[in-house]
């Protein structure tokens, strides 16, 4: 393909790309560069573009691929390295202990909690239920579970801490 055909061809598909390459990134400087991304790559395969049965469908999929790579490169794949500590399991005898105590005690909050709230902090936190799944099991809406949810962690938190707090004086 030569320039006049590619200039005729891909370079009015601009706008197009952009803008679909603005629903995937959102944000209009990154769907620019990855436009501009494609056409280079167009351009160095532009004597095989010929071959294609639309030029038009292989812009888009170039552009999606460039926005999908992006995306992948913004999130993080794990925690930051420099975040992470060596453990080797061991905990010494005391803070064992500690743990131990700490979740008995969360243990004892929860069984004073009002019944629907024990419930769906145990299908939640303990048993790793999604909300729809609880709200669905305890015949509620998803909005009430989340209420109920944050009301019985904050509880908890707040007896917690007071427990703690009293064990220091």
């Amino acid at each position: 393909m030569e320039l006049e055909t590619f200039k005729i061809t891909v370079i009015p598909l601009r706008d197009k790309l952009i803008n679909f390459s603005l629903k995937l990134i959102q944000e209009k400087a990154d769907a620019e560069d990855i436009v501009q991304e494609a056409f280079l790559k167009l351009w160095y395969i532009r004597e095989k573009l010929d071959g294609y049965h639309s030029v038009e469908a292989l812009a888009m999929q170039v552009t999606k691929n460039l926005a999908l790579d992006k995306l992948r490169a913004r999130r993080p794949e794990g925690p930051d390295i420099t975040s992470l500590a060596l453990d080797s399991g061991y905990r010494p005898p005391d803070e064992q202990l500690e743990q131990q105590d700490a979740a008995a005690r969360i243990r004892q909050l929860i069984s004073q909690l009002p019944t629907l709230q024990q419930t769906i902090i145990r299908m939640k936190d303990v048993e790793g239920y999604e909300l729809a799944e609880i709200a669905e099991i305890t015949g509620t809406q998803i909005e009430a579970v989340r209420v109920n949810l944050s009301r019985a962690r904050k509880k908890i938190r707040e007896q917690f801490l007071q427990l703690n707090k009293q064990e220091q004086l």
